[in-house]
């Protein structure tokens, strides 16, 4: 199998043992990690599909109580995004047998939350919701700009229930600017943005890439600016308005990309895998699968060309011998490279290129991804127990602390789950909460 090349250590690795014995001699001296940082900050959560849930999710596992605001019928969008889903328990909850499937979607990014169900377009509902921001240290919404101060929830409004609040606003364009007003969707933003132009093989269309990574950089903005407003909070006493957005993450995110044309008038085109200033740095075809290869420097094409394609004419051949001879004479290289790889399958590719430093690495699909010997060496899923649906796995938490990681509290909810209990904490009687319930305030 092709996981079982792994197995086998690297030259580096060896090399690096002590440094490695070393290192699990610290972490097993600091085997209780840290307690979760955010324990006692409530966030109340008005954000649905992916930028905003992936923020509050970090929040979240950090130890925020994230109370995660939901239509009274619907929920948030991505709980209607099915197949694939999880299997229904037959032992769910009397109270959730109406729901749907927990969607595989909606897991993927609302772990360690509870969930209430409200329509504030009620006053009714709307003074829930103003309750909950007069006891919460967070907000994170994304709205519309403007969209939920016409309904009495706008920074202005909300800083006035509590001068101590974070408000932080994710939407596509910003607070300000003429696309304000207009929605973000991260394909949209990826296509507006630059990415979807760099994004795809020299003579084919752009593409977007395969996951929503807008939407997830925006949440890992959020939430750091997040950390950053209650830290400012601590030191001034006065709440903090943030506002984050899909383009300018975006355009942030085009990193070098964007300096080339900053700084030179640079315009940046499509390679696919290939690097513009690197040969060879590119995926190449095997007998029965790819790999990506990426031969930096001049020593890593040498050991490429004599210990593994065993064409050690290459290294010494007028058109290969520098970098910058390589990427004039990019066609013919890759080709002569393409033709040696496709004699073999990719494990035996792997068993040569294992422990000589230069960097490879299989195009693994998804099944692979997580059979890779690093995800049970790491750790790197859990399962938990959720009410509606039994077992389920997901992704841990990907940062360790003293190498333990932030546990993960509670399952994704589901619809409502926590709706009474919350409504309890804000002060409303068990009477109050059965005529919001009949209303379909709540």
């Amino acid at each position: 199998m092709i996981l079982s090349k792994y197995r086998a250590l690297s030259a580096v690795a060896r090399l690096d043992s002590r440094l490695i014995r070393r290192s699990l001699i610290s972490t097993q001296s600091n085997d209780q990690g840290i307690p979760p940082p955010l324990t006692g900050i409530r966030v109340l959560d008005l954000t649905r599909v992916l930028a905003g849930p992936s923020c509050t999710m970090l929040l979240a596992d950090m130890g925020a109580d994230v109370i995660k605001v939901e239509e009274v019928t619907r929920g948030d969008d991505t709980r209607s995004w099915l197949p694939p889903s999880a299997p229904v328990s037959p032992n769910t909850p009397k109270e959730s047998s109406h729901l749907p499937p927990e969607s595989a979607y909606f897991l993927a990014v609302n772990r360690n939350k509870r969930s209430i169900t409200v329509n504030f377009k009620d006053p009714a509902g709307l003074e829930v919701v103003q309750r909950l921001v007069r006891s919460s240290d967070v907000l994170v919404e994304n709205f519309i700009a403007g969209k939920l101060a016409g309904m009495g929830l706008g920074w202005e409004d909300c800083k006035v229930l509590n001068p101590r609040l974070v408000y932080a606003s994710i939407t596509g364009y910003g607070q300000t600017g003429p696309f304000r007003e207009a929605a973000g969707y991260d394909v949209i933003i990826e296509a507006e943005a630059g990415l979807m132009h760099i994004t795809g093989e020299t003579d084919r269309p752009p593409s977007k890439v395969g996951v929503a990574v807008t939407d997830l950089m925006t949440g890992l903005y959020a939430h750091g600016a997040i950390l950053a407003g209650l830290r400012s909070v601590q030191h001034t006493g006065k709440g903090v308005w943030i506002d984050c957005n899909l383009f300018e993450t975006q355009l942030a995110s085009l990193a070098n990309i964007a300096s080339n044309y900053l700084i030179a008038g640079k315009e940046a085109s499509r390679h696919g895998t290939a690097h513009p200033s690197i040969v060879p740095y590119q995926v190449f075809p095997c007998k029965d699968g790819f790999l990506m290869i990426g031969a930096g420097n001049d020593k890593q094409f040498r050991l490429l060309a004599e210990r593994i394609l065993e064409k050690p004419e290459l290294a010494d051949d007028a058109r290969f011998v520098s970098n910058a001879t390589r990427v004039a004479n990019r066609e013919a290289l890759v080709d002569i490279i393409t033709q040696v790889l496709q004699r073999h399958e990719r494990d035996y590719w792997i068993d040569r290129f294992t422990g000589l430093g230069v960097p490879f690495g299989p195009i693994n699909n998804i099944q692979q991804s997580f059979a890779h010997p690093q995800v049970g060496a790491r750790q790197a899923t859990v399962e938990v127990d959720h009410p509606r649906a039994g077992k389920v796995k997901m992704v841990a938490p990907p940062v360790t602390y003293n190498g333990k990681r932030m546990p993960v509290r509670r399952p994704p909810p589901w619809l409502s789950q926590h709706t009474k209990e919350v409504m309890l904490e804000l002060g409303y009687s068990q009477n109050e909460i059965a005529e919001l319930r009949a209303r379909q305030i709540i």
